[in-house]
């Protein structure tokens, strides 16, 4: 199943869509449900061993990581490749560009469930379950959303930089 988030903008009233595709789920098929399984256990397991070693603390840590991640990404570069491939195409960049896009949102989620790790630590031994626990998600999503933002900020600012640099050499040649 794959989500796809399609935005008129970037905040500030702006309307933003969800759009769930469940065309996907026909092109996975049985291996690669197990390998995300199977890496999802490791990563998992390897989690509770670095707690067993040093601590919860540490090991928690490593829970922030998505456990299914590693086996995500690289289906994501496969189903990429064989599309492109389909029609004809070498879809080598393309897999790699949707499987680094996949990671910068996997990176911006653990920065966001540290922030609800964080939120829950400080507040979770003084203050009401619920209500902390709810403080803490409203902290992952501003944090996570927040850093996506500023990646779309900081890439139209780019383009613009490139842009203005092409037109004065363009300026420059004539």
């Amino acid at each position: 199943m794959e989500f796809r988030w399609v935005s008129a903008g970037c905040c500030c009233g702006e309307r933003m869509k969800v759009d769930a595709n469940f065309s996907s789920l026909k092109e996975t098929n049985l291996r690669e449900h197990l390998v995300r399984f199977v890496l999802g256990g490791a990563v998992t397991v390897a989690a509770g061993l670095i707690a067993r070693r040093w601590g919860p603390v540490i090991g928690g840590l490593f829970l922030a990581f998505p456990a299914i991640f590693p086996a995500g990404a690289s289906l994501i570069e496969q189903h990429e490749v064989k599309r492109k491939r389909e029609i004809g195409r070498d879809g080598r960049r393309r897999g790699r560009q949707a499987a680094a896009i996949d990671a910068l949102g996997a990176s911006f989620g653990a920065v966001g469930l540290a922030a609800f790790a964080i939120v829950l630590w400080r507040l979770l031994p003084a203050h009401n379950s619920w209500g902390t626990l709810l403080l803490a998600l409203v902290a992952w999503v501003v944090v996570s959303g927040v850093l996506w933002i500023l990646r779309k900020l900081s890439k139209r600012l780019r383009d613009r930089r490139s842009s203005r640099w092409s037109a004065r050499s363009v300026r420059l040649k004539e």
